[in-house]
């Protein structure tokens, strides 16, 4: 019979997938201008050990009420780096040593499962209603975008963050060592 786990099981549950997700992670927030969404996506962010997040453009900061109301205390689990341009951010997070990926509904872009996002990558994502800035189209390295299969057209950005962020720690998950049956 399962039952659910408890605060030790967890811990223990995470740890083994810590071990297991080399890599490094990245965001570049482009102007994600609702505090909202910026606490989910840093909740989502320090839930996949994300390694830096790049705040441009409109991103309000980390610390505003209403995105700390969302990211519940998550946000003092990540490191910031706040660049007022686009085109700063992405040099920035590329002389990190990030591959950069614009997560955007774009025709040159490609199903995120078919990219490959490598050891070290940064997703960029873009403002609500505008998406990401030409800065930042013209400086990804690849475009990606998430299949939908619905009549609605797009996702909201911090869903979108969230499916980015687990494809790119499940890219880099061994395979699995059971057979299905």
């Amino acid at each position: 019979m399962s039952r659910n786990l408890g605060s030790t099981d967890l811990k223990r549950l995470h740890r083994d997938w810590r071990r297991r997700a080399p890599g490094k992670v990245a965001l570049l927030l482009d102007s994600v201008a609702t505090p909202v969404n910026l606490g989910s996506i840093l909740r989502t962010a320090a839930a996949m050990r994300v390694d830096d997040i790049w705040l441009c453009g409109q991103t309000p900061a980390p610390d505003s009420s209403a995105a700390g109301k969302t990211a519940m205390g998550s946000e003092r689990f990540l490191t910031f780096h706040r660049v007022e341009e686009s085109a700063a951010a992405v040099a920035a997070a590329k002389a990190a040593g990030y591959r950069l990926v614009g997560i955007e509904l774009a025709d040159e872009a490609a199903a995120i499962h078919e990219v490959d996002l490598g050891p070290a990558v940064c997703l960029a994502l873009g403002h609500e209603d505008r998406g990401l800035t030409k800065a930042v189209l013209d400086g990804a390295d690849a475009l990606a975008f998430i299949p939908q299969l619905g009549r609605i057209g797009s996702l909201n950005v911090a869903v979108a963050a969230s499916i980015a962020l687990y494809e790119a720690r499940r890219q880099a998950w061994p395979p699995p060592t059971i057979a299905p049956s």
